[in-house]
């Protein structure tokens, strides 16, 4: 299966529920350990009532037997509400047939190829004066930064999106929750 083939975006709120687990809020530079979920990036997301809005653009992008496959992938992922933040109508949209090349864009920009959980994020962004740049499966890349002790993401079109919880594990990757929807050239 090929890599391109991808997605993104998942929570936000002090605390959800995963596969039966339960994932409280942290602080990315604290490195805070969530408990291993059984499932992948697909079923995690499916699990949870937040992310409705995630798993029914994974959909219609005919993204979910790659999210499903054997990765590692992390994806920054964009809850119900990060979704609710783009203008009216943008997430209709993109969820019609026509638009499913650039859903596939849009959730792919916000998956990368590969397992970094927070504290990789965090020494990357310390070991190269403060900012990495992230190259996603879309192909587009994401800088990463830290500001308040928090991880934020800034997009290609200069858009900031912060991680608001890290580590959720999957069967096949990692998850951190972002706050907006990031969105590529």
């Amino acid at each position: 299966m090929k890599i391109k083939n991808l997605i993104l975006v998942l929570l936000f709120s002090s605390s959800f529920v995963f596969a039966g687990n339960s994932i409280e809020k942290t602080n990315p530079t604290e490195n805070k350990k969530t408990t291993k979920a059984a499932g992948t990036i697909v079923s995690v997301a499916a699990a949870n009532k937040n992310f409705s809005t995630l798993v029914a653009a994974v959909k219609a992008a005919g993204l979910v037997e790659t999210l499903n496959s054997k990765g590692p992938f992390t994806v920054f992922a964009p809850t119900n509400d990060a979704f609710g933040k783009l203008p009216k109508g943008t997430v209709e949209s993109l969820l019609k047939p026509e638009n499913k090349k650039l859903l596939t864009a849009v959730l792919t920009y916000h998956v990368v190829a590969g397992k970094f959980d927070a504290t990789a994020v965090v020494k990357a962004v310390k070991s190269n004066g403060g900012k990495f740049s992230i190259k996603t499966v879309q192909g587009n890349v994401l800088t990463a930064s830290i500001m308040d002790g928090n991880v934020i993401l800034t997009d290609a079109k200069g858009n900031t999106s912060k991680v608001v919880i890290t580590d959720v594990a999957a069967s096949n990757g990692v998850i951190h929750a972002i706050d907006s929807v990031v969105m590529p050239k």
